[in-house]
């Protein structure tokens, strides 16, 4: 089985993408004892998840490597936090989500429209695909569900359900991180 390298320690980043690319074995790069730490400097999803994938693929020597950035846009605050998701809060997964819910106080379902993107790019050194996966829903007035991570308890669905809500089955059936995976495993 042929293997490729997650730029991720997530254990839910990892999982999903087990489950997606399962032709592949998924090798979280801490399973490897390496340390990497890449600034995400660029403009956009996409750019920071192809400089993550290169630079790390070359210090593998050429071994697959996936990468992803990914984050929310929220329509209301002109598409904060966008790239700066990971960047602009301090703390915890939840302690992010009550400071965005706090952004959003008295701000009615209708306007608190959010895009959930997310860019995977995998690359050996050499040549390297990036594809990106939105899904659009609401930021949530609470935080809801045991299930997921990052900012599934608050990014809500049509449904009402957030991400966290979801079975990993169904999840998976949706996710902006299962559009892109999909989209790079038809090019491998």
């Amino acid at each position: 089985m042929k293997e490729i390298v997650i730029a991720s320690g997530n254990k839910g980043k990892i999982k999903e993408a087990g489950e997606i690319l399962n032709e592949f074995k998924i090798i979280s790069i801490k399973e490897l004892g390496i340390e990497i730490d890449i600034e995400e400097d660029q403009e956009t999803f996409e750019g920071n998840a192809i400089k993550k994938a290169e630079e790390i693929a070359k210090q593998l020597n050429g071994r697959m490597c996936i990468a992803d950035d990914s984050g929310i846009e929220i329509e209301y605050l002109n598409g904060f936090p966008g790239v700066h998701t990971k960047r602009w809060f301090k703390g915890s997964d939840r302690e992010r989500n009550m400071a965005v819910i706090e952004k959003l106080e008295g701000v009615e379902r209708e306007n608190r429209k959010a895009k959930f993107i997310t860019a995977i790019a995998i690359s050996d050194g050499n040549k390297t695909i990036c594809e990106k996966g939105i899904i659009k829903g609401y930021i949530a007035k609470e935080a809801k569900g045991e299930n997921g991570f990052g900012f599934d308890e608050i990014f809500e669905l049509e449904d009402g359900r957030t991400l966290a809500e979801l079975s990993q089955t169904e999840k998976n059936e949706i996710s902006a991180r299962k559009v892109a995976l999909e989209a790079i495993k038809s090019q491998l």
